[in-house]
């Protein structure tokens, strides 16, 4: 192994690379000879979680004071992505008293200046800020990227400030993350998520007080904010299974999707209720089915998800399902068939409903038809399989559906050897 190999693997994004090279005990902390700044530093600056993730598991000090002053953790900060802040301080024991205030001065200061007035200050630059949204490693959560004067920041230090109070032990007030969260106006930005993450690790009365009555604001955002969080605070702690809420979704927010007339508040509503299930749930989720927007109609399905003490749904309840596989909307459809491809019951109607949806233009939808059939054990799903087409195994990696039919093709086989 060459430092040069490690370099250039850092600089490629090459995470398995970098783990693979550091294995041989390099020193995480050597400098790129270019940059003159430690690797850390160049993965920090590149946004990629990948390999400051192996930097960090193999000993890079994100704490590392550099000629000019600052340090890894101190540019993570600068930069504005929540992810590369909370990759360096996942072992906040380490950070003294003193560099907590500063770390949270510095977020605190580029969220009260705007990312574009503080990189303008910094740079010296008074030129067009080029802005571009982009998205998070996992491409769930979105921030929008600001470059002028050779510098760059994207605008989640709302975010890293409330990701850094709840690491140090800080408790912000509940109006203080929240209108944090607001600011974007954007349910799919980073700092939405981290509020609302954030004030769902709580799992305290007072939080939960707090999200109820956030759901009677007349401001659509502030309810559309508490529905998702209503949602986490119902699921509970994923580190020790802790969930006092769990019970207590259903009483507060069946009535309120009774009365919701805000399209995505209510698609939200109907998320954080679909976690449980009641005949009242199922009765309001068929309630939509003529409902006027789409994504609506998508979440029915989901109110009929299968309670644990029952098998199949009613066949009222399976109609309106076939009822949807004919929607004129082709997301509808798809909803539809990605449910009917994985129900467990063998009932009249469900095959022939996949079989209509093997011609779909999304082939996402064509693979679920398909694997579907397969389940019900239609002979219908051999032929189908053919109307897939190619399969990008970048964007589609299940090949157990894929292998649907070659199952069938060995059970029908297993069959005609058994009778004969």
């Amino acid at each position: 192994m060459t430092i040069h190999e490690l370099v250039v693997a850092v600089r490629n994004g090459d995470a398995d690379g970098v783990r693979r090279l550091l294995d041989d005990d390099v020193d995480a902390d050597m400098l790129d000879p270019d940059a003159g700044v430690p690797l850390l530093c160049v993965a920090v600056a590149a946004y990629d979680e990948d390999v400051v993730d192996a930097l960090i598991d193999a000993g890079a000090d994100s704490l590392a004071v550099l000629p000019d002053g600052s340090t890894p953790v101190r540019r993570a900060v600068d930069g504005g992505s929540i992810e590369m802040v909370s990759a360096l301080t996942r072992d906040p024991v380490r950070f003294p008293e003193g560099v907590r205030h500063e770390l949270l001065e510095l977020a605190r200061r580029w969220a009260g200046a705007g990312v574009a007035a503080e990189l303008r200050r910094r740079s010296g630059d008074r030129g067009p800020v080029a802005r571009v949204v982009v998205g998070d490693r996992d491409g769930d959560e979105v921030y929008e990227q600001f470059s002028v004067g050779g510098l760059t920041a994207r605008d989640g230090h709302d975010g890293i400030l409330t990701a850094l109070e709840a690491s140090f032990g800080v408790r912000a007030p509940f109006e203080e993350v929240l209108t944090r969260a607001l600011v974007r106006r954007n349910r799919d930005h980073a700092v939405w998520f981290q509020a609302a993450h954030t004030l769902s690790r709580r799992l305290d009365e007072e939080t939960w007080a707090a999200a109820v009555a956030l759901g009677r604001s007349e401001d659509r955002l502030r309810r559309l904010f508490a529905a998702e969080l209503l949602l986490f605070l119902g699921l509970g702690s994923c580190i020790s299974s802790y969930a006092p809420f769990e019970e207590r979704g259903t009483e507060v927010l069946l009535p309120w999707a009774r009365e919701e007339r805000d399209p995505e508040v209510l698609r939200a509503v109907l998320n954080a209720l679909t976690e449980n299930w009641s005949p009242e749930i199922e009765e309001l989720g068929r309630s939509y089915l003529t409902h006027p927007d789409a994504g609506v109609r998508c979440m029915l399905p989901h109110t009929l998800e299968l309670g644990e003490s029952r098998l199949v749904v009613r066949p009222e309840s399976l109609k309106t399902v076939f009822a949807l596989a004919r929607d004129p909307e082709p997301r509808v459809r798809s909803a539809a068939c990605t449910w009917l491809a994985e129900y467990p019951g063998h009932d009249p109607g469900i095959a022939d409903a996949l079989a209509r949806l093997v011609h779909e233009e999304d082939q996402v939808t064509r693979i679920y038809a398909v694997f579907g059939l397969a389940h019900q054990d239609d002979p219908r799903c051999v032929d189908a399989e053919r109307h897939i087409g190619p399969v990008d195994p970048e964007t589609w990696s299940d090949t157990w559906m894929l292998c649907a039919v070659d199952r069938y093709r060995q059970r029908v086989a297993k069959q005609a050897a058994g009778s004969g």
